[in-house]
């Protein structure tokens, strides 16, 4: 079945320069220095960025980032965990938003 995601894709990520090489160079020099150990480990790194994915909803991150964890040593408790940490927040900031439509229906309905 073709969809419009294609996961051979992720393996042309490294190309995304080709069209606007300086700007791709700064971007990767970037997100190499973001996954280097730091005050966070990059397990920690890795586990956030699985987890920030799903929010995301890139499905060539959540391809890359499950990879990654698996080989940082997590396993499937830790990693479906952090998912849940992922749909805990994007669940939360939809309905605290539901604040405002209070707000809203309450000066428009005086």
């Amino acid at each position: 079945m073709k969809t419009y995601y294609n996961p051979d894709d992720l393996k042309k990520f490294g190309k995304i320069g080709e069209f606007q090489k300086p700007l791709a160079d700064k971007f990767f020099s970037y997100y190499g220095d973001v996954f280097k150990e730091g005050a966070l480990t990059e397990r920690e790194k890795s586990l956030i960025a699985l987890a920030v994915s799903h929010a995301v909803q890139c499905p060539y991150c959540i391809d890359a980032y499950t990879v990654d964890t698996l080989e940082k040593g997590c396993d499937e408790e830790e990693m479906m965990e952090a998912v849940h940490v992922a749909a805990a927040i994007r669940s939360g900031a939809t309905l605290v938003h539901g604040v405002q439509m209070m707000n809203k229906t309450k000066e428009v309905s005086m």
